[in-house]
């Protein structure tokens, strides 16, 4: 499966062109975006029976939630990351909350009507039996307990304590079996669990095909999401518990744009926690986005999404051709955005050849300015049109803009380019051209985080990237998200994205180029 960016034009384009997924056959998948109860304490560890008396408080949430799912048609549901137990335990403390969870591959095992064959698993039992109740496909995330070889192989990986305990997504059939299990490989400093060794892991579904498993962290990663859209697998499901990141890595901003540049369907499912700006589902397709994510303000609570989309597996497509029906994207029970994903070629720029591209020098006024810990290279757009250039070493990011009309309005606005390798809070190579709303009047402000704009910019965005994996976005004020009118890639490497006629003011437009060859470098 060819990434989204190995031909010239990308294949969402082709598609609009032929008249979108309309003609394809169509699920309803549905996420929580769940504000969950906490335990107050999580670093003093508790036993078995207080722990489930906690995750009970959440288990009753998600019986309610997918009750609710199922009267709205969902075929499929996903639960966030840590929904169950929350975060912040130690290796110790999380121990009364761990289920062993057998291995699908291995064995055939449905916890609702075979409870007494594994002990000890009374939230697997709980959650397989809502799938069954509700007969949709469930998709949650919890701890696992697995044993090591410690006695008999000293000289394994085993923890000290001889188990090991991972992040992990278990999925249940709308029969209650448990079809999946996926043990997180990307962790975002959780001392509670271990790393396993890299998986991919599938499962197939009677109404849409194949999905791939991830979980929030990894999705910045090769593995497991490169890997699986690579295998060809296009639907993937998304667990999270995303901590937002403006201005570049806001949860449904990143979302989109890796819905968009890997080609595929993602079904995320955030936390809602205010403390940790963790805020921001949805349910995306290359061609349409149906999210939430709350403003800093409103009532904290959860929030159920909604939406019929395409089928993208292209086997199960060559198999049931025959069932083939009208795709509509639902109302969801939130005040959820939702982008029709067809395409108007309205009067804009036109992407310049490589010539004229290039012969753009870069300004003279740059400047280096932090951005998501980044040093980037940055250049002002100081007219009402026009185009600039800027370059971080070899790297160039070229933009023509036309800023339209705001009475009373003197927002700064910037390019900027980075490439290298970002070191903080995660480790990993990048190639950046964005433009950006600055978050004051002085240049030392670009780069850091703003949720509202006031201007909306007519622009094309230019890079030519080292790699052909390039997730782009357009990111609003309150954090809408506008579909680009035109994303293309060149053979030698540009990726341009052209937009205008915003809707609201202009927060971000990005084009993040993942250099993911040279992580390890």
């Amino acid at each position: 499966m060819a990434w989204f960016v190995a031909v010239t034009t990308f294949s969402l384009i082709l598609a609009v062109a032929h008249g979108g997924p309309a003609m394809d056959p169509s699920y309803v998948a549905a996420v929580y975006e769940h504000n969950l109860v906490l335990n107050p304490d999580p670093r003093v560890p508790l036993s078995r029976p207080a722990a489930l008396q906690h995750m009970q408080k959440n288990l009753d949430i998600y019986k309610v939630q997918a009750a609710r799912a199922a009267q709205k048609g969902a075929q499929i549901l996903v639960f966030p990351e840590v929904g169950l137990q929350g975060f912040n335990f130690s290796r110790s403390s999380i121990f009364g909350y761990l289920e062993t969870i057998p291995d699908p591959q291995q064995e055939s095992w449905n916890p609702c009507t075979e409870p007494d064959k594994h002990n000890n698993t009374e939230v697997l039992q709980q959650l397989s039996c809502m799938a069954r109740r509700h007969n949709l496909y469930l998709v949650a995330n919890m701890a696992d307990l697995q044993p090591c070889p410690l006695k008999t192989d000293p000289s394994s990986s085993c923890p000290s304590d001889g188990h090991w305990q991972f992040n992990t997504n278990v999925v249940f059939r709308s029969d209650g079996l448990l079809v999946a299990r996926y043990h997180k490989y990307n962790l975002f400093f959780e001392e509670a669990f271990d790393t396993p060794q890299p998986e991919i892991i599938t499962f197939d579904t009677p109404f849409a095909g194949r999905f791939g498993l991830m979980i929030c962290f990894d999705i910045l990663f090769h593995e497991p999401p490169v890997s699986l859209v690579e295998k060809g697998v296009r639907q993937l499901i998304f667990p999270t518990a995303w901590m937002n990141l403006l201005p570049l890595l806001d949860s449904v901003q990143f979302q989109r744009a890796f819905s968009l540049g890997a080609n595929v369907s993602l079904l995320a499912a955030n936390l809602r926690h205010d403390r940790l700006d963790m805020r921001g589902s949805g349910i995306y397709t290359p061609f349409s986005a149906t999210y939430h994510h709350a403003q800093k303000g409103d009532p904290e609570e959860g929030r159920l999404l909604v939406a019929r989309v395409p089928v993208l597996d292209p086997l199960w497509l060559g198999h049931n051709m025959a069932t083939e029906k009208k795709v509509v994207t639902d109302e969801s029970t939130s005040s959820t955005a939702t982008d029709s994903g067809s395409y108007k070629q309205r009067s804009g720029f036109d992407p310049p050849s490589p010539e004229i591209a290039s012969s753009v020098p870069p300004s003279s006024t740059t400047f280096i300015s932090s951005m998501m810990c980044d040093p980037f290279t940055f250049v002002l757009l100081n007219e009402t049109e026009g185009e600039v250039k800027v370059c971080n070493g070899t790297f160039c990011c070229y933009l023509q803009y036309r800023r339209l009309p705001q009475a009373g309005s003197n927002e700064l606005y910037a390019l900027g380019a980075f490439a290298g390798m970002h070191v903080v809070d995660g480790r990993y190579a990048l190639q950046v051209c964005a433009l950006v709303r600055c978050a004051g009047s002085d240049i030392s402000s670009c780069g850091q985080g703003v949720e509202e704009a006031e201007s909306k910019l007519d622009f094309l965005l230019e890079g030519k990237f080292g790699t052909k994996y390039v997730y782009p976005s357009v990111l609003g004020s309150k954090m809408v998200l506008e579909q680009p009118e035109h994303l293309e890639r060149a053979e030698d490497g540009r990726v341009s994205m052209k937009h205008s006629n915003m809707t609201v003011g202009l927060v971000t437009a990005c084009l993040y180029g993942r250099m993911y060859h040279l992580d390890n470098e």
